[in-house]
Formats: structure tokens, sequence, C-alpha cells
């Protein structure tokens, strides 16, 4: 019945003129305080907190009436009444008029609009109605009330309707408020758990306008912040099981904070209808409305609110505000009813004679009570105080004249007696002034004065009190960044009775060197977190990408870095480069041993009859051979990779060169023997020097065309492998380097085809079959060489190109020397003229 009576009436007024506006509603005698004055303030208030209904049967209709006295309306009342008084007493201030005021009571919504109606409507033709309207508390009626002044343009200001919604010009076009909306509350909700990394938070709250809607917006921006609701706990005052509810949810839900968003009054009966020894350990926050209370630690609920964190409104101390209230005296308000209601209520006492109550003298000092009313810090009476001030201040800005025009609006002069409500709320929209401690007060376009709040931490201590220590603030004035700060030096107690703040998370953050996906099965705070791929790093927390590493980087073991790939190379110090130079050293060491034995026993027949210029000449070569094979080991440079591959080329072609004349001189020596053979004249010692130095030659050509038009060069190869950087010598031109091994392969080829021909030749000449042996080796280890280089990785191809070089040397080396020497130190009968004329002897016969 009472919204749809609010309706009715917005429809009535509506379209109406004042005058019309006026006799169709009438008063309802809400009134309860008033003073005359030359302009009017009105006020309303739930001096009831609530309402019950009388049934008399069927003899009349029902009735309501108002019940449950509520102190703080009255205190805020009487802060009213306190302020008018001290701005008519202050000549800076509206000098010449004097305020007045009319405070209504109501119960419940639908009476508590009726006497804002009768506030807007006093007098004929509603010349003394009010000018401005302070009031109410609860959000849900302020609505309900600016629906309807608004269509009057009467300026409205609450001290503590705090919903995010009344900053909708559009629906509540006249709506001011000195508290600070929800929206600023929720933000700074948002910032507190943002700055503890909470991120993953449970929700309970009341069934009531300033809770729903500031879940809502704190879910909204939550989400924004990448904070995650795990549930939400609706509380309804018929919820029999509510107990059970919380109990259970809590119990079994992963997260250590919870957010509790209630007005005071259902604050007490959550905490009155649950047992909080029940409940696990959390970390409660909670909302403006009940942080500040201390009353809520007798309800049982010490176990819930030890380390509870919430924002409240600023702590202010109001000179003479004090001794105004408790100074009350039945005798200041002798027609009030509701005052002697309160008397009898603070005192436990009656103005009427009565068995069970003492009777009240009026005299009783309020100083030696406890309540609602005597609780001269409570932190939202400033809100009331720079309501009134806020209206004091556009008032007098309305009444200034200098030469016949206003000086703020530019608009000619205003008497105080054609003062309109609509001139007051466009002054109310421009004032700018400052009040108690320096506060700062002005209305931006949505009616929002500037947030600011304390940030409270109940302590509980071991004599079983409770204190309410104030550890930071927050201005929503200053820049972003510099809105919430922390008191310095101040210790914070944990609900947990840690030394750090709890840990609310669903999933931990995903470290560096991994990424963050979204779980589309859950919410987004509950993600998944991946290692990064191969060649793949996050250089920070939560990173929602890995990013790959630049071709000579390689991720480190937590991959949350690029570092520089280790380089690899066939050095001298690693065993396997240390085992080659090792035998490149035993090569060379035979090398010249075996030239020693050649040179001391150069005069005897088998050093003579094996052409020892071609042998020592193919020594030499055999041992340039042995060290070229060093300059494969170590890290490779300009001049190394060049001269590499040419030494490599040329010392075997020459050795190659000198096996293939060894070869022919066995073959052209037995045709000489031949009768009528003249054929060692066309071979004889120089054609053998011409025709090793024009093989070598062709070689060397080859060599300096490959050298001159695309020669090798020192290469970082970053493609073999993802991890490491193989330092090798690039070919240049892939022909020469082909074109030299071919050339070698050759005269290999040709050799062995020569050796193989003279295998059979007599004993005395039989180096032949020696070289054939020798060329089997060279030619088998080369073709194995091809596959094995080409796929072989990294420096292990540089070992192998070693390695087919020191194997084909040592073959040759040992199938064509290691004989010979045998017989000169083993077998040195048989190394005379003597021995071989008795073997050849024996071949004729």
């Amino acid at each position: 019945m009472g919204l749809i009576s609010i309706i009715l009436i917005t429809l009535l007024v509506k379209g109406q003129s004042e005058e019309q506006a006026c006799k169709l509603i009438g008063q309802t005698g809400y009134l309860e305080f008033s003073k005359d004055g030359d302009l009017i303030i009105g006020g309303i208030f739930s001096l009831n907190s609530s309402r019950a209904i009388d049934n008399y049967g069927y003899h009349a209709y029902p009735a309501l009436f108002c019940r449950r006295l509520n102190p703080r309306e009255l205190l805020f009342a009487r802060a009213v009444i306190f302020t008018v008084e001290e701005i008519n007493t202050n000549s800076a201030l509206l000098d010449g008029v004097t305020l007045g005021y009319r405070l209504y009571n109501g119960c419940g919504t639908e009476s508590l609009v009726r006497a804002a109606l009768e506030a807007v409507t006093e007098g004929e033709s509603c010349r003394k109605r009010v000018q401005a309207l302070i009031g109410h508390s609860s959000s849900g009626v302020s609505k309900a009330i600016n629906l309807i002044v608004g269509e009057l343009d009467i300026p409205h200001i609450s001290h503590l309707s705090t919903c995010a919604c009344l900053s909708d010009k559009r629906i509540y076009p006249t709506f001011f408020r000195t508290v600070p909306s929800d929206q600023f509350q929720i933000s700074a909700l948002v910032q507190l758990m943002k700055h503890f990394g909470w991120q993953w938070v449970g929700i309970i709250h009341s069934a009531e306008v300033y809770a729903s809607d500031g879940v809502a917006e704190f879910i909204k921006q939550g989400k924004a912040e990448g904070i995650c609701v795990e549930y939400v706990i609706y509380y309804k005052r018929t919820d029999t099981k509510i107990e059970h509810k919380v109990t259970e949810q809590l119990k079994a839900s992963t997260s250590s904070v919870v957010l509790l968003y209630m007005s005071l009054t259902y604050t007490r009966e959550l905490f009155k209808n649950v047992d909080g020894n029940k409940l696990p350990r959390k970390q409660w926050i909670g909302s403006e409305a009940w942080i500040s209370q201390r009353d809520l630690a007798s309800l049982g609920s010490k176990n819930v609110l030890h380390g509870a964190m919430g924002f409240a409104l600023p702590q202010s101390i109001i000179p003479g505000l004090s001794e105004f209230l408790l100074s009350l005296k039945l005798s200041d308000e002798p027609e009030s009813v509701m005052i002697k209601a309160f008397w009898e209520s603070f005192f436990d006492c009656s103005f009427s004679s009565s068995n069970t109550t003492k009777l009240c003298s009026g005299d009783e000092d309020l100083r030696t009570i406890s309540s609602a009313y005597t609780n001269t810090e409570l932190r939202s009476v400033r809100n009331v105080y720079t309501a009134v001030y806020s209206i004091a201040h556009a008032l007098n800005a309305l009444l200034q004249c200098e030469n016949g025009f206003n000086p703020t609006t530019g608009k000619h002069c205003v008497n105080k007696t054609d003062v309109q409500p609509k001139q007051v709320l466009e002054h109310l929209k421009l004032v700018d002034f400052t009040v108690l401690n320096g506060h700062k007060v002005s209305f931006d376009e949505n009616g929002d004065n500037a947030a600011q709040y304390d940030l409270l931490n109940w302590q509980y201590k071991e004599q079983e009190s409770v204190n309410v220590i104030n550890i930071g603030h927050y201005d929503s004035s200053l820049p972003e960044g510099q809105r919430f700060r922390f008191t310095p030096n101040i210790t914070i107690v944990w609900a947990l009775n840690s030394t750090e703040p709890p840990k609310s998370v669903c999933r931990d953050a995903c470290p560096a060197g991994s990424r963050k996906a979204v779980n589309k099965q859950a919410p987004v705070c509950c993600f998944d977190c991946f290692k990064c791929p191969e060649g793949g790093i996050s250089n920070e927390t939560d990173s929602t990408e890995c990013f790959l590493c630049t071709a000579e980087f390689w991720p480190n073991e937590k991959k949350d870095k690029c570092i520089p790939k280790p380089t690899e190379f066939l050095s001298f110090t690693e065993i396997m480069g240390t085992v080659l130079t090792a035998f490149c050293c035993v090569g060379v060491f035979l090398s010249i041993l075996i030239f020693i034995i050649f040179l001391v026993h150069k005069e005897t027949p088998i050093v003579r009859a094996n052409n020892s210029e071609l042998s020592f000449l193919l020594l030499l070569s055999l041992k340039l051979c042995f060290l070229c094979s060093l300059t494969f080991i170590g890290r490779p440079s300009d001049w190394s990779c060049m001269l590499r591959h040419t030494a490599f080329g040329i010392t075997f072609v020459l050795c190659i060169s000198c096996v293939l004349g060894k070869t022919i001189v066995v073959l052209m020596a037995f045709r000489a023997t031949l009768p009528g053979s003249n054929v060692m004249k066309w071979f004889g010692p120089t054609q053998q020097r011409l025709s090793v130095l024009a093989f070598t030659l062709i070689q060397v050509v080859i060599c300096i065309l490959w050298l001159t038009i695309n020669p090798p060069f020192p290469n970082r190869n970053v493609q073999s492998f993802k991890d490491k950087v193989v330092l090798e010598c690039a070919l240049g031109s892939p022909i020469g380097f082909w074109a030299v091994l071919g050339y070698i392969g050759l005269l290999a080829l040709l050799c062995f085809i020569l050796a193989f021909l003279a295998r059979k030749l007599p004993d005395s000449f039989n180096e032949a079959k020696f070289i054939t042996f020798s060329m089997v080796i060279f030619c088998a280890v080369w073709i194995a060489f091809i596959p094995a280089y080409v796929s072989s990785p990294g420096k292990f191809t540089v070992a192998v190109e070693i390695f087919a070089i020191l194997a084909s040397t040592f073959g040759l080396l040992t199938c064509i020397f290691v004989p010979k020497c045998y017989v000169i130190i083993f077998k040195p009968e048989q190394n005379s003229k003597k021995h071989i004329k008795s073997k050849m002897q024996s071949k004729e016969i």
C-alpha cells in the first residue's frame, strides 16, 4: 500500500500548479520540532524505527502505529537544531536573516514520505514551505522522497543515504548528499582488496537497496580489477536457517576474505542469529554502515570480528555539540511527546504513576547514561552538520546583492521574503566552503561531495576489550594513485592471528616462466597455468603470453629470461679435442721416426729399391697431413677456416701424388726389365718430380679459385641446435669444397687401379701390394666420410673430418712404411743385395 500511495501522490502532484499541489496534499501531522525564521529548513527523521498494526477486529479499521525509538535519529534531529542555532549566531553568514526549522518524524516508507510532503507544503499557498529538505538516513526512503520533492524543485540533502543510484540526476534531479556515495565506498573496498592481493572473496549482504545495489557495484568493479566472488549469501530477516546457511558456506569455501555488506540494523540481527564461535576464522571486511560500531562486540561476535577491516566516515569533533546534546532537558521541548518517550526509555522511568517503574522527574542527567544519542562521537553526525551549512551557504550566496544584481549568477537580487526553492537549488550546486578541521565541501554534477573515509581495524585485547583503530585514509579528491594510504607506524591485526595479510586467491599467480590461460568452466580468477613452450619465456607473473627468444638467445632453466646461447666448437681442452690432438702428435712423431730410419738406412737395398726420393717426399707430406688436422681444432677464425680446407686439400694431393708416382715407378720398372723396353727413360726422377708437381699444382689452382670466389668463413650456426650456437667454418662455395674432395678422390682411385694392376709383380717390387692395401683403406675411409660428414651435427662434423684425415693418413703410413721398417730393424739380413738376388734366382727357377 505504501508504494502505491507514493506513486499516486507523485502522479497527482506532477503537472499541478503549486497552489493546487498544496491544497491536494494537505497536512498529515508529523511535525516534531519546529522554530520559526525568515527561511525554513525541513528535516525528515525516523525517531521511531518500525511500525505495527493495531487490529480492532470488526469494530474498526486496523490502525498503524510507530514503535521502537531510535536514539541515533534523535541525535541527527538535535544536530540540525544545534547547527541552525550556531548559524543564527554567526554574523559572517546570513547576516540579518534567521533560519528556522521544521523537523518531522515518521516510521515506514509511507509515513516518512507523507512527513516530507507535509514539510514542503506547510502554510497557505506554500509560501511558508521549507526552502530545502534534510534527510533521510535510508537510501530507499530518500529515493521515494525525492520522487516527490524533485517535482517541486526543492533541494533535498541526505546525510546518510549512500546508494549510488541516487546520483542519477535524470531520476533524482534535486538530490544532494554530504555522505559519500557507495560508488566511492565500493571503489575504496576494491582498491583495499587489490592492495592486499585478495582476488577470491565471499559476500554476505542483506535484503535492502543499500546492500543489494552496493554488492552489484562491488561485483562489477571487482571484476574489472580481477577480483572474483566465490559465493553470495542473501540474508533475509525471515530466514530461520540463516545460521546453518552461513556456517556451512564459510566452512566449505576456499576464500579467506568475507565482505559483510549490510546496514547496521541487519548486521545486529545477523550477529544475534549466528553464533560466531561456530564460524571458521575469516578476514571480515565491513561496510561503512557498521564497521565503526564497537557495541557489536557485545553480541557474541568477537570470534568473527577480530581483525575485521573496513572504511568508515571520518571522525570529527564538532565544538559545542556534545554539551548541547547532553544538556537537553524535558523543559527544552515541553510539547514534544517524542522527547518524553525517549526520556522514559533513557532512564527507565515513567511520567505517569506506575507500580513497575520509577517516576521521571525530567531533571535526570544524560551524562549518566550510555546510548546512541549520547554518543557524540558518532561519525555520521558531521554529515548533518555539513548539510545544514551547505544550505546556509547556498542561501547566503543567493541573498548577496551588488548594484542590484547577484554577483554569483548575474541575475537580479532576491529578497529574503521571495526566496524560492528552485533558486536555492541553483546556488546549492555552486557552494564551495570549508568546515570542521579543513573539510572542504562542494558538490559535483551528480550532487556528490568528495569522499573521505577512515580505514578501521578491529583489535581485541587480552582483557576482552575491543579497540577500533584508524589504520589508514581514503580521499577521492586526490589523484588516483594517491587516494589510499596507510597510517605510518600502526600495527594491523589480522583475523588469522598472523603477521602478514591472509592469502585469498582461487589460484596462485602463474610464476614467471609460464602463461595464464582462462578456464572456461571456472571464474576468471580460477585460471590455469602452463609452462612456456620450448624456446619461450615470460618475465612477469600472470603473463598471458610467452615470448620467443631471438636466434642467439635461449631461455634459462626457469624460463623467465633469455640468456645468450652457449657457443660450441671443438676445442683443444675438451676430451674429444685432446684425444684427436694426441693422435695427430702420434702421427707426426711416427712420420718423423720413419723419416729418420729411412734417412739412416738410405743406402740399403730396400730403401733404394722403393724410390727413396719419393718416399722421403711422401713422409714429409704425411707429416703435413697430420699437422693440418690440427687446424680443424679450436675457435674458427677467418684464417683458420681458409687454411684448414686448403691445407688439407693440397697436402693430401701431394701425398697421393707421391703414392701415384711410386706406383707408376713400380709399373715402369717392371716394364723396363722386359727385353727391348726403354720406358724408364720416359719416367725417370725428373718426370717423377714434375708429375708430383703437376698433380699438386692442379689442386693449388682449385684452392686459389675457391678462396678467390667464395672462401670459407667463420659462421655462428643457430639452426642446427635450439639451445646452443655452433661456431663452425661455413664452406663458402660448396662447389669448391667438393671439387677439392673430388680431385683427391680421383687421384686416389687412379692410384688404386694402378697399384691393383701391379700387386702380383715379383717380390723385389712388391711395394704395389702395400699401396693397394693403403688405397683400399683410404677410399673406404673417405667413402664413409661423406654420409657421416653430412649427418653429423655441430662440432662432430669437424671431428668426423679430422677422423677421416687421421684414419686415411695412418693407413698410408702403416701400409707403405711399417713393413719396410720392420725389415730394416728386425730383419736386417733380408735388407741386402745377396738376399734380393737369391730371391730373384729362386723366382727364375
